[in-house]
C-alpha cells in the first residue's frame, strides 16, 4: 500500500514537472521578434526598467532595451527599442536631451530631489533676475560631479547602494554641455526651467549647483523629459494608453528602427551594392558621399543598416539589419 502511494506521488511529481516544462516551452514560443521604437511617456513612480519590462511583456517581445535612465520621480519621453532597433539604441542614449525641471530654492536634500531627507533650510531672497544670472553661469561646457544617489557603478555596485549604506565614494568630475537654460516661471522660492543638455547631465546636480551659486541651496521637485534626439514628447503614448491598446494598435505604435538615426545622411544603394554590403563586403558608391556614418537603403527604400565611408572611398558596413522590419 505504501509503495503504491509512493508510486502515485512520484507519478504526480513527474506530471507536474512535465506541465512546468510545457508551460516554459509555451512561454518561450510566444516571444515575438518585433522590431521598432516605442516612445513611452514614462509614468511617475516607475523606474525605466520597470516601464520597459511591463511594455516588453505586453508586446511578448524577445529582445528589448531602454535608452537613458529616468528616475522614478521623473516622467516623460523614454524611447524603448525592440528587436533590430536595439542595435541603434546607443545613438539615443548618447543624444542630446531636453528636460523641464522644477527647482525649489532654500532647501537641500541628501538625494538632490524631493525623495531625500532634508539637510538644510535657508531663507530665500532671490529675484528672478538673480536666478537667471545664476542659470547663465552653467550654460556651455562645464564640469559636473555625478551624485551619490545615481545608477553609476563602482566595483560592480550602483552608487545609490553605497549612499543608502552611508558610504561616500569619490566621484570624478565629468565634462558635460548645457546648450541652453530657459526660465519658464519664477514665483517666490520655486522656478521652472527648460534645459537642453548633452548625455550624462544630472539635472538634480544642476539644481543643487544653481542653489549653491545663489547661496540658499536648492533641490529638484519635478522633472520631465520632453525630447531625445529627434523625438519629442508629443509623439509619446502613456502607459495607460498602451495597456488599453489592441495588439494591432501596439504594433502600429512602433516607429521603424531607422527613426533612431534620422539625423545621419541617407544613401541609396543599387541592388548589387546592397547585396554585397549585406554580405559584409565594402562597396563602391558613385556620387558625393558624406564622411562618417551613413543610413543605407535599397532602391526600394528598405533600411539595411549603417555604413561608413573609408579613406579609399568605399562604404563599409557597420551595423546591419538582419530581419526585415
Amino acid at each position: 500500500m505504501q509503495r503504491s502511494l509512493q508510486n502515485l506521488k512520484s507519478l504526480d511529481s513527474s506530471i507536474q514537472i512535465s506541465r512546468n516544462k510545457v508551460q516554459t516551452l509555451q512561454y518561450k514560443r510566444i516571444k515575438k521578434n518585433i522590431s521598432g521604437v516605442l516612445l513611452l511617456d514614462k509614468p511617475l513612480g516607475y523606474s525605466s526598467n520597470q516601464a520597459l519590462q511591463k511594455v516588453k511583456i505586453l508586446y511578448q517581445a524577445a529582445k528589448a532595451g531602454h535608452t537613458g535612465t529616468l528616475d522614478p520621480l521623473a516622467t516623460g519621453l523614454l524611447p524603448l527599442c525592440f528587436g533590430e532597433a536595439t542595435k541603434f539604441a546607443h545613438f539615443l542614449t548618447d543624444a542630446d536631451k531636453v528636460y523641464v525641471a522644477t527647482v525649489k530654492l532654500g532647501i537641500t536634500t541628501n538625494t538632490g530631489d524631493a525623495e531625500g531627507e532634508v539637510l538644510s533650510t535657508k531663507a530665500v531672497n532671490v529675484t528672478q533676475a538673480k536666478f537667471e544670472q545664476a542659470c547663465a553661469q552653467f550654460v556651455g561646457e562645464i564640469s559636473q560631479i555625478p551624485p551619490m544617489y545615481s545608477a553609476l557603478k563602482h566595483e560592480g555596485k550602483a552608487m545609490y547602494e553605497y549612499a543608502r549604506a552611508g558610504v561616500e565614494i569619490e566621484r570624478a568630475a565629468r565634462v558635460i554641455t548645457i546648450h541652453s537654460i530657459a526660465l519658464n516661471s519664477f514665483a517666490d522660492d520655486v522656478a521652472t526651467i527648460t534645459v537642453k543638455c548633452s548625455k550624462g547631465t544630472y539635472i538634480r546636480t544642476l539644481a543643487e549647483d544653481i542653489g549653491n551659486v545663489l547661496g540658499c541651496g536648492a533641490h529638484l521637485i519635478g522633472l520631465r523629459r520632453t525630447a531625445t534626439a529627434n523625438y519629442t514628447i508629443a509623439q509619446t503614448v502613456t502607459m495607460d494608453q498602451f495597456v488599453a491598446m489592441s495588439e494591432s494598435e501596439r504594433t502600429l505604435a512602433l516607429l521603424p528602427p531607422d527613426s533612431a538615426v534620422q539625423y545621419l545622411p541617407e544613401i541609396i544603394l543599387d541592388s548589387d551594392s546592397a547585396f554585397y554590403l549585406q554580405q559584409g563586403q565594402a562597396v563602391w558608391q558613385s556620387g558625393l558621399i558624406p564622411k562618417g556614418l551613413l543610413r543605407l537603403y535599397t532602391e526600394q527604400k528598405v533600411f539595411i543598416g549603417l555604413g561608413e565611408q573609408q579613406s579609399d572611398g568605399k562604404i563599409t558596413p557597420r551595423r546591419l539589419i538582419v530581419e526585415r522590419t
